[in-house]
């Protein structure tokens, strides 16, 4: 995927998009990054380690977060966005917002993606993602993070989430969104319970099979506590464990806290399991 910047996102492989949280509040304490600095300092490190892409957020979407001043926002994520693209001009920077003025900024300053969790509900979101030509990520939830765990109610939880990414991203498209630059994700752990969750991943083969490149985020989400009980600080075996599978089924982004540890365990993949010019061999 060549992106609007020139910028390339080689997706013939699987690869690892690191979280930086520009925030106080997000779910996982080892991933705030409460100033500049701190934020700055993480993506460098995840881009050294392995990322690539840095994921930019600048308010948490954990159920109960606070909501934030858009003004809040911009001033958490476009200094970090800015010193990245100074620091290394090349990498591959996406806007974790669902406000399309936050969006616009971050574009502005540099980022190359963004990646909107309520899945471009937002006609000022696909206004801002077409006039920029920028890729985007479509991720399904239904209502927002305050009210999303009241709407777990499907008859066919892999059918409707599947049914919906195909009609945003056909939405997308008509309102002059390029097909390439579109990425789908399933949004395990949004407006979805823990079996759910589990159900999607299940089925991830159904959602590579929609035409699109596809983002896949479970790292140390509260559905693992599901399979094993364990609190989201020592959720990293399961968080690799789930990373592995969605490696070999191919998934094409895989969006996670510990970029380290991810690649060493991709290098051993890519290694045991290699990627064809065509995909999978």
């Amino acid at each position: 995927m060549i992106l609007s910047s020139g910028r390339l996102l080689d997706l013939s492989e699987p690869v690892i998009m690191g979280i930086v949280n520009a925030t106080p509040d997000s779910f996982f304490p080892e991933s705030r990054f409460s100033d500049t600095a701190a934020a700055v300092d993480a993506a460098m490190g995840m881009l050294g380690s392995g990322a690539a892409i840095v994921d930019i957020g600048g308010e948490s979407s954990r159920p109960g977060a606070e909501k934030i001043s858009v003004e809040r926002e911009i001033a958490r994520v476009v200094p970090v966005i800015e010193k990245i693209r100074e620091k290394k001009p090349r990498a591959v920077i996406s806007i974790d917002t669902c406000s399309s003025v936050t969006a616009r900024a971050a574009l502005a300053a540099g980022a190359d993606i963004v990646n909107d969790i309520t899945g471009l509900r937002s006609e000022e979101m696909i206004e801002v993602a077409s006039q920029s030509n920028a890729a985007v990520i479509i991720m399904h939830m239904r209502g927002d993070p305050s009210t999303m765990s009241q709407m777990t109610d499907y008859g066919d939880v892999v059918e409707e989430v599947s049914a919906w990414l195909v009609e945003r991203a056909k939405k997308a498209v008509e309102s002059g969104i390029r097909k390439d630059r579109i990425i789908l994700d399933p949004g395990i752990g949004f407006a979805k319970t823990a079996e759910q969750s589990i159900e999607i991943l299940r089925n991830v083969d159904r959602f590579l099979r929609l035409g699109f490149p596809l983002l896949v985020g479970h790292s140390r989400k509260s559905f693992i506590a599901k399979l094993t009980g364990n609190p989201v600080e020592n959720r990293l075996v399961e968080t690799l464990s789930i990373s592995t599978y969605l490696y070999l089924k191919g998934v094409n982004i895989i969006r996670v806290h510990d970029v380290r540890e991810h690649d060493r365990i991709f290098g051993i993949l890519k290694i045991l399991n290699p990627y064809g010019e065509n995909g999978r061999e």
